[in-house]
């Protein structure tokens, strides 16, 4: 959603950096630029008016001019006013003290409302409550009936009495559904209701009328995040017409410029409460601003990145990877398939890598990353015996050629996938015991700088003219030990790890954060 945008400030950024001091002409060319990309995002003009002079008089400020870094510090300030126009803090939702608590949903025709009622029935479940869907929707040919299917995909029970397509009174139903509720110990109700125009009076007099039968303890505004400029006016009708206390952006995942989610919160003062970012039920989450604002300027989302991992990874999986890593037992292509699996429940690997910080720069391949790739690897897998997945290393030539027949791929990919988790397993290895994987960076702790191997002697420094000998040597000393005296290696190992003084490694030492021990077995 936000890629051009993205795109547009951390360009501005980069004119920064570099600069000892930054001039007022360096600012004013900044702050420009800085207009220009929020304009061409179709983000509301007197919110990008109002952003542009906070900027301006921070900048121009003691916190800039004083600062060791200023291009950094302008980042700093350019962060904290993208978080308050998105909404400053996070808010969690009303729940009523005495349940049912009610959400009513509101919104345009074709903002997604029917579709985001599931989702969020189906983050509840996840939550912990026990949520009713009301279909409310009786003008709209058809809204019943998707509700039905929505709600039985998120796995939440729908109240659905008429069958709508222009018939009945869509307030009796709402009153129903929230008796339905309190009879059946449902401790939330979700209405979907049915889209209208922003000048649609009739409409908007039964929104308000649904409103007051039901007493809602929340009131969500759905909009497309998608529509631009006209975000502002649809949500200042429906703040007057209708009234909500929070906003929910959906088709987040978009291509549009995301002037609406720049907009709306700041033109009605209501937060963003949840983002819908995909098609499934699952691509739903809480809108975080500041998480948002690191977002556009491509500082990653590393938070909401580990909070998916926790609620996906298993905590007993993960232990039982910890302890394969650290050598206690072997590490298989199950293993592998496991944790693929649990990856792949995560959402895309787009996604995933999109919340990395400095993602914007490998933008490119990220749009043409194949997401089939990752059905070729299992394909593969499950193309191997038990035997083979358990022990790789009988994989001769014809059992490969089988896999590849079997997985509808070549034999060039089957042992592309082999050399890959051979590689990544050693790595992975050496991280579990305290090696760095990477030549030259030492186990101890250096200060700010890479350290050069110490010097074992003056006279164990090889001189031979043998190129075969010097190669032995050579090869000696990239093992640990020495070209003189080869038992020395059993005083220390590569990269700096035992030895005199270094202690050996103890694998229980090793403790991986609750639920990410699938991301250390890729």
């Amino acid at each position: 959603m936000f890629n051009s945008l993205s795109d547009r400030l951390t360009a501005t950024f980069k004119k920064l950096r570099g600069k000892g001091r930054l001039s007022p002409a360096d600012i004013d060319g900044t702050i420009r630029e800085i207009r220009r990309a929020l304009l061409d995002a179709d983000v509301a003009l007197p919110v990008v008016r109002e952003f542009a002079a906070r900027i301006r008089e921070r900048a121009l400020g003691v916190e800039v001019s004083k600062a060791l870094n200023p291009a950094q510090q302008v980042i700093k300030i350019v962060h904290s006013e993208l978080v308050e126009v998105l909404g400053g803090e996070s808010r969690e939702l009303n729940f009523a003290k005495r349940p049912p608590t009610v959400i009513l949903l509101a919104g345009l025709q074709g903002a997604g409302k029917t579709t985001l009622a599931g989702k969020l029935g189906y983050w509840l479940k996840d939550q912990g409550h026990t949520p009713l869907l009301v279909a409310a929707d009786l003008q709209r040919p058809g809204a019943v009936n998707q509700l039905r299917i929505v709600g039985e995909g998120a796995g939440v029970p729908v109240f659905a009495p008429q069958p709508g397509d222009g018939t009945g009174d869509p307030v009796q139903v709402a009153r129903d559904g929230v008796a339905e509720a309190q009879a059946k110990l449902y401790d939330t109700v979700v209405i979907d209701t049915a889209g209208r125009l922003g000048i649609d009076d009739g409409l908007m007099r039964q929104a308000a009328d649904i409103r007051e039968a039901t007493s809602p303890d929340e009131i969500l505004f759905v909009i497309d995040a998608m529509i631009g400029q006209d975000a502002v006016t649809t949500a200042n009708a429906f703040l007057e017409g209708v009234g909500f206390t929070g906003v929910v952006l959906s088709k987040l995942d978009g291509d549009a410029r995301g002037g609406a989610a720049l907009s709306v919160s700041s033109v009605t003062g209501r937060p963003i409460l949840f983002a819908s970012t995909g098609e499934k039920v699952t691509d739903f989450e809480r809108f975080h601003p500041d998480r948002m604002a690191s977002r556009i300027l491509d500082l990653g989302d590393m938070m909401t990145l580990i909070e998916q991992a926790e609620r996906v990874f298993d905590e007993d999986q993960a232990k039982e990877m910890a302890s394969k890593l650290a050598g206690e037992s072997e590490y298989t292509f199950d293993d592998f398939l496991k944790q693929l699996h649990q990856v792949r429940k995560l959402g895309s690997m787009r996604s995933l890598i999109g919340m990395m910080p400095g993602a914007g720069k490998i933008r490119d391949q990220l749009d043409n990353f194949d997401e089939h790739e990752v059905d070729r690897i299992e394909a593969i897998i499950n193309s191997m015996t038990p035997a083979e997945r358990a022990d790789p290393k009988i994989l001769n030539g014809s059992r490969r050629s089988r896999i590849a027949r079997g997985s509808g791929t070549t034999v060039t990919e089957v042992n592309g996938l082999v050399q890959r988790f051979d590689q990544a397993k050693t790595m992975m290895r050496s991280v579990a015991h305290g090696r760095t994987p990477f030549p030259g960076m030492g186990g101890k702790k250096s200060k700010g700088r890479m350290q050069a191997p110490a010097k074992k002697g003056r006279g164990k420094k090889s001189k031979s003219g043998n190129p075969a000998k010097r190669a032995a040597e050579e090869r000696a000393l990239l093992e640990g030990g020495s070209a003189q005296t080869p038992a020395a290696s059993k005083a220390g190992a590569a990269f700096g790890v035992g030895g005199q003084g270094g202690g050996q490694f103890d694998p229980s030492q090793f403790k991986i954060p609750s639920g990410l021990g699938g991301l250390f077995g890729r």
